[in-house]
């Protein structure tokens, strides 16, 4: 059955159109935003996959080039296999407010698939993909308990902006996404230049009254054409089994959550498990799996408990207290800048290295191609967390984590003109209990200082979370891992001194109000600007010079008419000038060069060589030159690399000439001065100025 519906958005008319194409998969909606277009669809297995302790939901966004008139520049001229950057964030911040959202014991195999067919580079394609999600699961046979929607937002000129295009964006100071219910904020992500907590907050709770409309529009839609949803039913808790755990294992378990040691107390709930196990098998030889899963409930519901009644933590800290923070900079003694920075028993080696031009990331999108002078990689081996596991390249959440990080640092980075640098920041998280992301942060910030860059402000992370039981409400600071994996919320911090640069907000349950978020953004800014002070006890402001081993950069004006004259005949010049010395030479239209070299003595050895080269003749002044060619009227001479000039035969000497043979030959060095520069670039030089001289 055709439906369409539509709604006016920040200017411009939003579509759902269902019907029309992919009637096969489970529920597809067409989603319409000025000149993009994004087909999502969403589709389950008939059959529900036993024994598993988790939602088996795939999310996956591909964005197609011919959506813009473009056919791909890699060597087999298609999309490549692997999800490009922004591909996978897109998949992430989907799935991330979606996922709570399915009915209770809902275990098919659901995967949601957004392809963008067309794009006009101003409407970005990536909200419209979540909305078509959160449409398509509702219309379809799948138990999603949604709807939600996303939009993003701006801020210029003091006022928000809602789903600003790429141009206002380029002058907006936020860029926020923002997904929700009817009720509730469940899904932030994005930065901001350096605003308060309240521009914030208020951004944030602007953005969700504004989606307001795109819930009517998928409700709307889903009475019209929804299909009835599967029956699922939650999976029967055996009261009695459960009884038996708790007689078991609660007394030792109030032991267990108390160990402050990571592995200790994981080792710990390990060997109580197995003699829970052990001990009930017996009586309950199909229900192992059963008997793990009460024991995790167990411990999830005591830990929680814990800290929302006794207001007690699992380490022992307050409820906003930071773990102990150690750092130390110049620990690696052969790159240009690190950093090892620990904060608990979260820690994290961060190198920041410093590049030319042309080792910029290449970046091919629907925009066209781009190119960043700033990267920064993120990087969790399995050794950090004491498991074992094949190393396949950066994940998903590793590639997210990254993502935020950089949105934080980015903010405070020097301008490209004043600093000419191509940046890169890695981050070695050697251990990990909670926040490794807030620390890379903050061990990025310190490398790139001990490394000499001149940002403006150090920026610090901190990671907040929620515990909510009915009534009460437990705000954490600086989460622990099983803080994390076992709270209703994941909500990162970043930001200088005046204000926030990043933020990232994950909610497990319903939502959260405006008061919880104002209260988390509060207790954020206390934890981050009580990390800045620990910062700044090791490094509080950048180097002024950089590394000894660390590459220079010189640059220099050139007329740009001399361009040909320093690259010369096939690159001739400039490719023997940049092994002659073993350096980088780049040159821009506008006649600037940049000379990336290994020290500064090579440098300026590199430096006098272009000036050589690319110097113009001044009038007065004067020159040894080569004398290049005889003619019958004079000779011409090389007074610099690429530049000669006429020595008119009444030039040559104080007495009469008959013959130019007569004073000169090819070959001769000779000193002249320079009598004139005419507006066709022609020089008259002179030998018999420098004898009246």
């Amino acid at each position: 059955m055709y439906k369409k519906v539509e709604v006016e958005l920040g200017g411009r008319t939003l579509t759902l159109e269902t019907g029309r194409i992919a009637k096969q998969a489970g529920g597809s909606v067409l989603v319409t935003y000025g000149g993009t277009v994004v087909l999502v669809t969403a589709t389950a297995a008939k059959d529900a996959k036993k024994d598993i302790d988790f939602l088996p939901l795939t999310v996956e966004y591909q964005e197609r080039f011919y959506a813009v008139g473009r056919i791909p520049g890699s060597f087999f001229r298609r999309e490549i296999g692997r999800p490009t950057e922004k591909e996978t964030l897109t998949c992430r911040f989907i799935d991330r407010p979606l996922r709570p959202l399915f009915a209770d014991g809902y275990q098919n195999e659901t995967q949601v698939i957004g392809t963008v067919l067309s794009a006009d580079k101003q409407n970005d394609p990536d909200m419209l993909a979540m909305i078509g999600a959160s449409c398509a699961l509702g219309i379809s046979n799948i138990p999603f308990l949604g709807p939600i929607a996303g939009v993003r937002v701006g801020y210029m000129d003091g006022e928000y902006v809602l789903n600003p295009t790429k141009d206002q964006l380029e002058e907006s100071r936020m860029d926020l996404i923002v997904a929700g219910t009817r009720n509730a904020v469940v899904m932030v992500e994005g930065g901001t230049d350096s605003l308060s907590e309240e521009e914030v907050l208020a951004g944030v709770f602007f953005g969700h009254e504004s989606l307001q409309p795109l819930l009517d529009i998928q409700e709307e839609m889903r009475e019209a054409v929804g299909k009835d949803k599967m029956e699922v039913e939650p999976k029967p808790v055996n009261e009695e089994l459960q009884k038996r755990v708790a007689e078991i294992a609660a007394a030792d378990m109030e032991q267990v959550i108390v160990i402050v040691d990571k592995m200790e107390r994981s080792a710990a709930q390990k060997e109580l498990q197995n003699r829970v196990v052990e001990a009930l098998e017996a009586d309950f030889p199909e229900d192992v799996s059963e008997i793990k899963g009460l024991f995790k409930a167990l411990n999830k519901r005591m830990m929680r408990d814990r800290i929302v009644n006794d207001n007690a933590r699992i380490d022992g800290r307050r409820m906003d207290e930071i773990r102990p923070i150690t750092g130390e900079i110049g620990t690696l003694p052969m790159v240009h800048g690190s950093a090892l920075f620990t904060r608990g028993e979260t820690q994290a080696i961060v190198t920041a290295t410093l590049g030319s031009g042309d080792d910029e990331q290449r970046i091919e999108t629907l925009d066209g191609m781009s190119f960043s002078p700033f990267m920064l990689h993120y990087n969790f081996p399995p050794y950090c967390v004491g498991e074992v596991r094949f190393m396949r390249g950066p994940s998903r959440r590793d590639i997210g984590h990254g993502a935020l990080a950089t949105r934080a640092i980015k903010a405070v980075l020097p301008d490209r003109e004043e600093f000419p640098y191509t940046l890169r920041i890695v981050s070695e998280i050697t251990e990990s209990n909670g926040s490794s992301s807030m620390a890379t942060v903050c061990g990025g910030c310190m490398a790139l200082m001990d490394a000499g860059v001149p940002i403006k402000k150090p920026v610090a992370g901190v990671a907040m979370g929620l515990i909510k039981e009915g009534d009460k409400i437990s705000i954490l600071s600086d989460i622990l891992g099983d803080e994390d994996h076992l709270g209703d919320m994941d909500f990162k911090v970043t930001g200088t001194e005046d204000g926030i640069t990043a933020l990232q907000m994950d909610i497990k349950i319903d939502g959260v109000s405006k008061d919880i978020m104002g209260r988390a953004l509060e207790q954020a800014k206390a934890g981050r600007l009580h990390i800045i002070g620990k910062m700044v006890e090791v490094i509080a402001t950048p180097r002024t010079e950089l590394p000894e081993h660390a590459p220079k950069i010189f640059s220099l004006q050139i007329n740009p008419d001399k361009i040909r004259d320093l690259i010369g005949p096939g690159g001739k010049v400039i490719k023997g000038l940049s092994a002659e010395y073993g350096v980088k030479i780049d040159v821009e239209d506008s006649g600037k060069v940049s000379i990336f070299a290994p020290d500064g003595a090579v440098g300026a050895e590199v430096t006098e060589a272009i000036k050589g080269i690319t110097e113009e003749a001044e009038i007065g002044k004067v020159y040894t030159g080569t004398v290049k060619k005889i003619l019958d009227f004079g000779a011409f001479v090389e007074i610099m690399p690429g530049t000669d000039g006429l020595v008119h035969i009444s030039e040559l000497d104080n007495k009469r000439v008959e013959n130019v043979t007569d004073v000169l030959k090819e070959g001769d060095t000779v000193k002249v001065k320079v009598l004139n520069v005419d507006q066709r670039g022609k020089i008259r030089l002179s030998m018999k100025a420098l004898l009246d001289d």
